[in-house]
Formats: C-alpha cells, structure tokens, sequence
C-alpha cells in the first residue's frame, strides 16, 4: 500500500511538473510573439511619422500625384485608427500599396531626384521598408516557433486545455507580387 501511494504521488507531482512547464511555456512564446509584433509597430510608426514629410515635400507635382499622396495619407490614418493585429496588418498592407505608388512617382519625375528633401526622405523610407521586412520575419519565426509546441503531442493538448490556439501569420496581401500600375494620363 505504501509504495502505491509513493508511485501515484511521484506520477502526480510529474504530471503538475508537466502541466505548469507547459503552461509557462506557452505563456513565453505568446509574449515573444507580441514583442516581436511590436518591434513590427515600432518600424511601422517609423514609416508613418516619414509619410507626411514625403507628402510636403513633393507639393509641386501635379492633381494626380496629389491624389496618390491624399490616398496614402488616408491609409496611414485607417492604420493610426485600426484595432488588433489583424487590421493593423490589413492596413499596412494598403498603405504598402500606396507607398509603391509614391515611388513610381519618383521614377517618373528625374527632378525630384535633385530635391535633397525628397532623396533624404526616401532614403529613410527604404531604410525603414528593410527593417519592416526583417521584423516581419522575426515576427513570423516567433509565430512558427508557437505553432510548433501547439501543434505537437502532448503539448497540443496542454494548449487546449489553457485556450492558446494557432497563432496566424504575418502574409503579404494578395496581389502585392504585381507592380502596380500608375496611369498620370487622366
């Protein structure tokens, strides 16, 4: 009777051993994911704040540059304004968009490239674009890394029990892989 009892307590103090070393763990991992997801923010505040100088800097070109410059504006404040991971990347992908816009502005007019202004400007947003792009990845190397210890056995089964599910990816959007097409005829 004694070493039963002595087995159950040592397979009951493995199992809580078990259930807290899981818990924790993916605690840890759900925090990596929202710090990395914030350095994400951080260089998106970056690109942001270098929006509304590009925008003045560039006053001089014609209605229809106005317009792509109004519509990027717009896309930083519906980023500014959106709520949770998944608006904030919907909305950084249409400012993403605009953006692409901007610089086939700058490709199609060789006097802005003499404007200090607009080529210092420029070179801190492409700047900012490859930090962007390396925070992205980390951030989606800390949601694979999740994924992984959520999906596997046993500890899938710990997820369930605590409620952390499948974290999403951070994704391009779709139709980001085309150039896209500024028409300054109209």
């Amino acid at each position: 009777m004694k070493k039963t009892t002595i087995v159950i307590l040592i397979v009951a103090v493995l199992l809580a051993g078990y259930v807290w070393s899981s818990y924790n763990k993916f605690v840890t991992l759900n925090e990596s994911i929202d710090a990395q997801w914030k350095q994400v923010e951080v260089q998106y505040q970056r690109r942001f704040d270098l929006i509304p100088n590009l925008v003045s800097s560039v006053k001089g070109v014609t209605k229809q540059e106005q317009e792509v410059f109004g519509a990027v504006s717009e896309a930083r404040t519906r980023y500014m304004n959106a709520q949770g991971t998944d608006d904030k990347v919907r909305a950084a992908n249409q400012v993403e968009g605009q953006l692409a816009k901007v610089l086939a502005i700058f490709e199609a007019y060789p006097q802005l490239r003499s404007v200090e202004t607009f080529q210092s400007l420029m070179a801190e947003l492409a700047g900012t674009e490859n930090r962007v792009s390396v925070e992205r990845n980390r951030f989606n190397e800390s949601v694979r890394t999740y994924n992984v210890v959520a999906k596997r056995f046993p500890s899938n089964l710990m997820a369930r029990i605590f409620g952390f599910s499948e974290k999403p990816y951070f994704e391009a959007a779709q139709g980001s892989e085309a150039a896209p097409k500024v028409d300054f005829q109209n």
